[in-house]
């Protein structure tokens, strides 16, 4: 089994192409076969180096490692022209004089008339061709009974050989085009599976025609169903639907978004949440989806952090430390301890939906001065609690251990002693060291802060409150 991803450099890796790669991935490493990474870049005006990159960056991201290319069709434009010479000289192909000009006329006319707009075959038998023009190369259909697309997510679909255009496989300066281009690769790379979009489904019919002009057995196909924003509309950027990349830079784990665009179409189950080498064993196009998918933000969010919940802790240090810098939390030569940032996390990784979150979440563990929420610091810095938060720093001076066990010992004491609720302790003390009403278990962060930033937090507020 040999499968291929193809994408345009036209743009960025979005949802819907990665989902395509994914697939096409997994249904190869399900079947121990071979997955290919081709670069569709004959159309120059809008492909771009920049796009490649970002395509290939995308990729490497999910960890979707190819086993061939990536290859450029732009370095195969001798191959086309071969082929298109040699399906010329079988009759299967002819040179086509028409000028884009005459083109439209006769568009604009049959559309006035209601008639087909498919090419009118008019220089299928030219004998005298006109001095002057360079012309095009369009393949010549069959204009008579079916071709049937075997697909394995649709099934059969049937279309009319007489409803197909001739189309151009190769424009009048010399660049080939994309319906031929894609079926001379997939000849030479031996595709044996093309899982694709839906939106190539109508290109499919003259794909096989040429196929076979080549010589070449039809791949078997698989059209997946386009992706829906929530309102039931094609994806765009207003749903959500940005760059891969762009999810990387939110903050979502590449394992997180796997899981998610593979849902997106296909099930196992009630499974929801899977490790990689689950999906490789249980991928087939049997559970594949036949109607759109539902692109549902909150899902993805909401898989993320479940993600995050279960991570090595370390992994996440190296992960998270990007967004520290990029929020200016620590700087870019940070000598931040690793082994205690672990245990900063730990305490966080339950609450964290992204990664984003995450470092902001770690700002008030690793800042030397935080700032208060307005509506805490009114709520809890007051002489109401005064008395709470001056025992408590009396009780953690003396503490020989600064332990979660130990902190936990001197807060229960204060509590019976005052007569007080846990809660009335706990959480003014949360907003001092915090500026936050949430957080981790108290205990728990005194123990990540440490001693010193615990007392100079305690005291600052304390002060406050005298001055205030």
């Amino acid at each position: 089994m040999r499968v291929r991803f193809a994408p345009s450099p036209t743009g960025h890796l979005h949802i819907g192409g990665a989902r395509t790669a994914l697939f096409n991935w997994l249904y190869a490493k399900h079947n121990n076969g071979v997955f290919i990474l081709r670069i569709e870049d004959t159309d120059r005006t809008r492909s771009t180096d920049e796009y490649i990159d970002s395509i290939i960056d995308g990729m490497k991201w999910l960890n979707l490692a190819w086993d061939e290319g990536p290859f450029r069709q732009t370095d195969r434009f001798d191959v086309y022209r071969g082929y298109a010479d040699g399906l010329i000289e079988e009759g299967m192909a002819y040179h086509c004089y028409c000028s884009p000009e005459e083109l439209e006329d006769r568009r604009k006319e049959a559309l006035s008339q209601g008639k087909s707009l498919k090419y009118d075959g008019r220089c299928r038998a030219l004998k005298d061709p006109p001095a002057g023009r360079k012309p095009a190369i369009r393949f010549m259909m069959p204009q008579e009974g079916e071709v049937v697309v075997r697909d394995m997510i649709r099934g059969d679909v049937v279309f009319d050989n007489s409803l197909l255009d001739d189309l151009i496989i190769v424009r009048s300066d010399g660049t080939p085009t994309y319906n031929f281009t894609v079926v001379a690769d997939d000849v030479d790379m031996n595709i044996t599976h093309v899982i694709r979009g839906d939106d190539h489904l109508n290109n499919t019919p003259k794909q096989i025609h040429i196929y076979r002009a080549l010589g070449y057995q039809t791949p078997v196909f698989a059209h997946l169903p386009m992706i829906l924003g929530a309102d039931k509309t094609r994806l765009s950027k207003r749903h959500g639907a940005t760059s891969v990349l762009s999810y990387r830079d939110m903050g979502f784990l590449p394992e997180a978004l796997v899981n998610y665009l593979v849902r997106l179409g296909w099930s196992y189950g009630d499974q929801e949440v899977f490790t990689l080498d689950e999906l490789i064993e249980h991928f087939s196009f049997d559970a594949a989806g036949k109607s759109a998918a539902v692109f549902n933000p909150e899902k993805l969010l909401w898989l993320n952090s479940q993600y995050i919940m279960s991570a090595d802790p370390g992994r996440l240090v190296k992960l998270v430390k990007p967004f520290l810098v990029r929020g200016k939390i620590i700087g870019e030569s940070s000598s931040l301890d690793d082994k205690w940032l672990s245990a900063a996390v730990a305490t966080l990784q339950e609450r964290a939906k992204t990664l984003e979150e995450l470092a902001d979440m770690l700002s008030y563990y690793i800042a030397d001065d935080i700032g208060y929420n307005v509506k805490a610091r009114d709520k809890f810095l007051n002489r109401k609690y005064l008395e709470n938060l001056e025992a408590v720093k009396g009780g953690l001076e003396s503490l020989e251990q600064f332990s979660a066990d130990e902190l936990e010992k001197v807060f229960h004491s204060i509590a019976e002693k005052h007569g007080a609720k846990l809660g009335s302790i706990a959480q003014p003390v949360r907003v001092a060291v915090t500026g936050r009403t949430e957080s981790p278990g108290i205990f728990e962060v005194l123990e990540v802060l440490g001693r010193d930033k615990t007392m100079k937090r305690l005291e600052r507020a304390i002060r406050m409150i005298h001055e205030g």
